[in-house]
């Protein structure tokens, strides 16, 4: 366990399904992740969520897991994550680091609240996210929010 873990983080590194990216390659042989979509070439789509009236705020290991299925359901790849628990209210503020960007999460317990970031850039779709974060939440309502960063005109 790395100095993180000294801190309240609760995951262990390197993940099962990290990868190494090898950066010597020939630049032109690279991938461009950049997608197209509705005429607009971009690096990702970056949904901004806010949870309201939901459950499980709490548990940083149980938040950590949620949030590692939800990036796998959403087709990224983890890096790492990183997860503190506050006292005295229990809120959970984190980070799952992915290849393709991360999904963040602040939790307010006592509100019932949480906001998370969810910035995914290739292939991936932030979108099938969703459904995981709702079925584990459980919230009464869900306000969503979408930017394309890093936009183009074609």
């Amino acid at each position: 366990m790395n100095g993180l873990a000294q801190l309240g983080m609760v995951s262990e590194t390197p993940r099962n399904n990290q990868v190494s990216i090898d950066f010597s390659e020939n630049m032109e042989d690279r991938k461009d992740y950049f997608i197209v979509k509705d005429g607009m070439r971009f690096a990702g789509t970056h949904l901004l969520v806010d949870l309201w009236d939901a459950t499980n705020l709490d548990n940083p290991e149980e938040i950590d897991r949620i949030l590692c299925e939800a990036a796998v359901v959403a087709g990224a790849t983890i890096l790492h994550s990183h997860f503190h628990h506050f006292s005295p209210n229990g809120g959970v503020s984190g980070v799952v680091v992915l290849a393709e960007s991360h999904i963040s999460i602040h939790t307010w317990p006592e509100r019932n609240f949480a906001a998370l970031d969810i910035f995914m850039c290739g292939s991936c779709d932030p979108y099938l996210a969703i459904p995981v974060l709702q079925h584990f939440f459980k919230p009464e309502r869900i306000v969503l929010d979408e930017q394309r960063r890093g936009k183009e005109n074609l």
